[in-house]
């Protein structure tokens, strides 16, 4: 236990020292120490909990925005130019055949937690994606015509990946897997727990990586805050070792009304979303005044989508419910340009196709077979397939003389979604068709979908890629994310077998102009089966605080400004205290 000790009393003549000491101190005035900079920090704002913090095994937009932050790839893709950036490889060259690519990695790179970087690394992460036990959702993009890739080191710092047969997109298809901490997860994926692994409830402190942040803190239902990786391996062109930030905070805010008001009250930076057409007077106003930084990125990838649910066994109590003649009767039953004037205000471009928007100029078609607003051809169809209005009381019903009625699920809170929906139940409506809207939670609305537990959806699609290649999984019938039959063993139909094999041969095309041309076949035979419906594509906003310095917003989403986070700062003279 610690005491006191007693000191003995101060001699006079040791008195007045300290009094002439004390006085001159008090005439020269040693100047106090300069206060520590604040610290350079912004805010942004996620509308979910994230689902988990391994890309691997989550599929949702918070996962993917989390990986950008905490996770590296081999190359990486620039959103806004598209073109293929070295990151952990630092150089790259290809055999003649384009079959074989070897990798050199950056030297001196190390995980958060100080482990070395190295090829066993990303042996590692190969193998975790392949896995079957993972059923990793990013395992389909990482396969060339459904085969994996051959992927051998022989050194610490050299990577050799040889493609099954050719491949058009090349090594971009890497910028699809970030590499994980092999002495992490290895165990996990060793023991067939790896699905399980990094989960909402892991330990932030056990999540390691080899981007510009760390997870600090994770409080459920409010919010995550990252701090600076000090071991990150990049620097800028001052030397200045990066991120620039020394912290970055995701506000947890579900509702956009209340996103909006914490936007202009400065309480967040930006959004991980674009600025609702409802808003747009309001911000423009506050970009007028200085205040907010409004960028506009031109026509958005994705349009909000509608599907049915076609898995076998789904719906057997309504099997029109499977009949194109209904896709194409409700593809005809919804104004186009009334669709973009009412959900979005006028801000949006209608689209009638094949789920690539005019935004995506590179692989848009043009010349394919179109859906105009026709009642009556929709009426048609309907009665075609034994959907028929009996007694006139503006519902039809089928066969067995049950109303033609179902639900559309979409996603609570979002108010673009819950518009269009409405919309879409009104104008289907109006064709004798009655449809009921289930808003839900975004992660019980996504749990419902990928458990086919649904009828029919209004949601999202994420363009991770401009290339269809690399968006294998929503084209090919085996695919996870091809929505309305996902993973089928065998195509369920012609058409899907015929989109099967045009994509794999677009795919294993090195000729651009020969690629696009098979990919607007596969477009075109898309639009004539309609499996999903888009109806607008919106023109896309993003709002920034003017504290916000070196944000470069693209259109590919999640990650609209935190695609490439490193550089993001804190304006001079405007760090604010929060």
């Amino acid at each position: 236990m610690a005491r006191f000790r007693s000191l003995p009393a101060p001699h006079p003549i040791a008195l007045a020292l300290l009094a002439l000491a004390a006085s001159g101190a008090c005439g020269r005035q040693t100047p106090a120490p300069a206060a520590p900079p604040a610290p350079r920090e912004l805010v942004s704002s996620i509308r979910a909990e994230p689902r988990g913090f391994n890309r691997y095994t989550g599929r949702d937009s918070v996962t993917e925005t989390i990986t950008h932050l905490t996770q590296a790839r081999l190359v990486r893709i620039d959103r806004r130019t598209q073109e293929l950036e070295p990151w952990l490889a630092e150089s790259w060259s290809a055999s003649p055949n384009g079959l074989e690519w070897t990798l050199k990695l950056r030297q001196g790179v190390t995980f958060s937690d100080g482990q070395p970087f190295t090829s066993a690394d990303v042996l590692f992460s190969f193998r975790a994606v392949y896995d079957p036990g993972v059923a990793s959702p990013i395992g389909e993009a990482m396969r060339v015509g459904g085969k994996p890739l051959a992927v051998t080191a022989p050194d610490p710092s050299t990577v050799v990946i040889r493609f099954p047969s050719p491949f058009g997109p090349g090594i971009r298809l890497l910028d699809n897997l970030p590499i994980l901490a092999r002495h992490k997860l290895e165990a996990a994926l060793d023991s067939g727990t790896f699905a399980e692994a990094w989960s909402g409830s892991t330990p932030v402190s056990d999540i390691v990586g080899l981007g510009p942040f760390v997870i600090e803190r994770y409080e459920p239902g409010q919010r995550l805050v990252f701090a600076r990786n000090p071991r990150y391996w990049r620097w800028d062109e001052s030397g200045k070792r990066l991120p620039a930030l020394d912290r970055l905070t995701l506000e947890i805010v579900p509702d956009q009304n209340a996103e909006l008001l914490r936007l202009q009250a400065g309480q967040i930076d930006f959004t991980q979303t674009e600025v609702r057409p409802e808003d747009y007077a309001t911000l423009k106003a506050a970009a007028d005044a200085g205040r907010i930084t409004l960028v506009d990125l031109g026509v958005g990838l994705d349009a909000d989508s509608f599907w049915i649910n076609l898995r076998p066994g789904a719906n057997q109590a309504r099997p029109w419910l499977h009949r194109v003649e209904l896709r194409r009767a409700i593809a005809h039953a919804v104004d186009r340009q009334a669709f973009a004037d009412t959900v979005f205000l006028g801000a949006a471009t209608p689209v009638d196709g094949a789920l690539i928007t005019p935004g995506n100029s590179r692989w848009y078609a043009t010349d394919l077979p179109r859906h105009p607003y026709d009642p009556a051809a929709a009426a048609a169809l309907l009665e075609s397939i034994g959907l028929v209005d009996r007694d006139g009381d503006g519902v039809r019903e089928d066969g067995h003389g049950a109303d033609a009625s179902f639900t559309v699920l979409t996603m609570k809170g979002n108010s673009l979604l819950e518009r269009g929906a409405a919309f879409v139940r009104d104008a289907l409506g109006a064709i004798g068709l009655r449809v009921d809207v289930a808003p839900l939670e975004v992660g019980a609305l996504i749990d419902r979908i990928e458990r086919g537990d649904y009828e029919a959806v209004y949601f999202r699609f994420l363009t991770t890629d401009l290339d269809p290649a690399l968006n294998m999984d929503l084209w090919l019938s085996s695919g996870g994310a091809h929505v309305w039959n996902p993973l089928q063993r065998t195509p369920a139909t012609d058409w899907e077998r015929e989109i099967d094999r045009l994509m794999h041969q677009q795919a294993a095309t090195l000729d651009h102009a020969k690629r696009k041309a098979l990919f607007d076949q596969v477009q075109r035979i898309f639009a004539e089966h309609v499996p999903v419906l888009q109806f607008a594509a919106p023109r896309i906003y993003v709002a920034l605080s003017t504290r916000v310095a070196n944000a470069t917003p693209a259109l590919l989403r999640p990650a609209v400004v935190l695609w490439n986070p490193d550089r993001l700062d804190v304006r001079e003279g405007k760090r604010a205290s929060r």
